[in-house]
């Protein structure tokens, strides 16, 4: 089985080539510009799933975009998901979904979650797109069930190539990187499902058990009780893919905020009290207590939500929010209670830059905005601008390499038409002909790329075009 970080290596090439429905390049190689933009999206009768209401949006989408390359990517990204990643099938009688990443036959919490978020406010019109996501929750279900520590699973019991891992792994685990995003993810989905659709059916008695077991876990990585039952360590020779002080981490000291051993790109912390990820667990548990209490009839379990959301953003206000030297206040991207903090931002979501997109912040906020200036400037350490384009990255692939994925929460998160037609442009131009976003591109070279087939980052890019026309700035796209 070939890895995440292999197809890192590589650019993605082999299974990534045939399900994105075309030629694919790798790091170094060219490719013939697409003078007449035919579609790669696989043929009708590869598609894994066809959605009436993501057809008919791309039709009347694709009409008003007057740039042809841009409408093309359209075209190509939005049901990139839907074409080449979910499996859909029934199960006891219920909808189950399993979700591909992309170039990796496992399904991520985090990734899943977000690869059908886009479409979630089509599904009313929708009934087997509805149940495609409701398929989506209970399979996610299922996996908190197994292992509330897991941030990637297997499509039933079978083998992964960190099984060698030393931590708690089963057969259903693909890798067991204790992420706090990941759960958040499966609360937030269930949450706005039930908010669109008016659907209680997900939760079950099983959704109920889950919903117990992510609050135990937050609590239990609050590590006021001791340092909890969660370890890791990976033999490898890659520093942030392992955990210091046999598997459990840096030094944290129990303040109330909560540890993730490692952020949403799968890279260790520095400090354990990741910030963006304790937003989202705040918001969270104010979602879980809403559910609680008007579906579930548990005003106990609500109180306990409501409780814990409060005490991690009493102590987000005290050790995260601080003076910086040049921007005033803003939030750090790490601490560890002790009063150490990291500067920084990494692309991949939660990140301070996407708090206002997940509903954490409002976009408005004095203190995010200072820390949105900060991101989005060379003061930031894995911020790069080149001649080819301008990012957020992150140590998951290192220096000069730019993820789309910050470009297009940059535009997701601006108030301000030139700035979001200036991330459209560059998103258009850094795709390297390839009509697909990528996980990285160099800020130098587009031709240098990680990760042929992406479906969160190409899903998102579609969110971002839908985003646009519904908000009346369709001509923004139009660059």
């Amino acid at each position: 089985m070939t890895s995440r970080r292999d197809f890192i290596r590589t650019g993605g090439l082999g299974l990534a080539a045939f399900a994105a429905g075309g030629n694919v390049l790798g790091m170094s190689t060219g490719f013939p510009l697409a003078a007449d933009y035919i579609s790669k999206r696989p043929e009708v009768s590869k598609r894994h799933f066809t959605s009436k209401a993501v057809e008919e949006t791309i039709v009347r989408i694709k009409k008003q975009i007057k740039d042809p390359k841009l409408a093309w990517m359209f075209e190509n990204c939005f049901p990139n998901t839907l074409d080449t990643t979910v499996n859909y099938r029934v199960q006891d009688e219920r909808p189950d979904t399993f979700v591909y990443t992309g170039d990796i036959h496992a399904m991520w919490l985090r990734d899943s979650s977000a690869q059908v978020w886009p479409y979630l406010s089509l599904c009313k019109n929708d009934e087997p797109l509805k149940q495609l996501i409701a398929g989506v929750i209970n399979r996610q279900t299922k996996c908190v069930l197994i292992d509330p520590y897991a941030n990637a699973f297997n499509d039933g019991p079978g083998h992964s190539e960190w099984m060698s891992d030393l931590t708690d792994m089963k057969p259903e685990l693909h890798e067991r990187k204790w992420e706090i995003d990941s759960l958040c993810y499966t609360v937030r989905l269930a949450y706005h499902y039930w908010k669109t659709t008016g659907d209680t059916s997900v939760f079950t008695a099983d959704w109920k058990k889950a919903a117990v077991l992510i609050v135990k876990t937050f609590k239990e990585q609050q590590r006021k009780d001791g340092l909890g039952t969660y370890n890791f360590q990976r033999k490898t020779e890659r520093q942030l893919d392992t955990l210091s002080n046999n598997g459990l981490g840096n030094p944290v000291k129990p303040v109330g905020l909560i540890v993730s051993s490692f952020r949403p790109s799968d890279d260790a912390a520095t400090y354990g009290f990741l910030i963006p990820s304790n937003l989202f667990a705040v918001t969270s548990l104010k979602q879980l207590a809403e559910i609680s209490q008007t579906v579930i009839r548990d005003n106990a379990f609500a109180k306990t939500c409501t409780d814990l959301a409060a005490e991690v953003q009493a102590a987000i206000d005290k050790y995260a929010v601080t003076d910086h030297l040049d921007y005033g206040k803003l939030y750090a991207f790490e601490v560890d209670g002790f009063g150490n903090r990291l500067f920084m931002d990494d692309a991949n979501v939660p990140s301070l830059l996407a708090m206002p997109y997940l509903g954490c912040l409002d976009a408005n906020d004095p203190v995010y905005q200072n820390t949105r200036r900060f991101v989005w400037s060379q003061d930031n350490p894995y911020f790069f601008r080149g001649t080819a384009g301008e990012g957020i990255g992150g140590p998951h692939i290192g220096y000069d390499m730019v993820w789309p994925m910050s470009i297009i929460l940059k535009a997701m998160t601006s108030s301000k038409d030139t700035e979001i037609k200036a991330c459209i442009r560059m998103l258009r131009d850094t795709d390297n002909d390839t009509g697909f976003m990528h996980e990285s591109f160099n800020k130098d070279n587009p031709a240098k790329f990680t990760r042929s087939w992406f479906a969160w980052v190409n899903t998102l890019f579609g969110e971002l075009i839908v985003k646009l026309e519904r908000e009346g700035k369709i001509a923004l796209l139009n660059v």
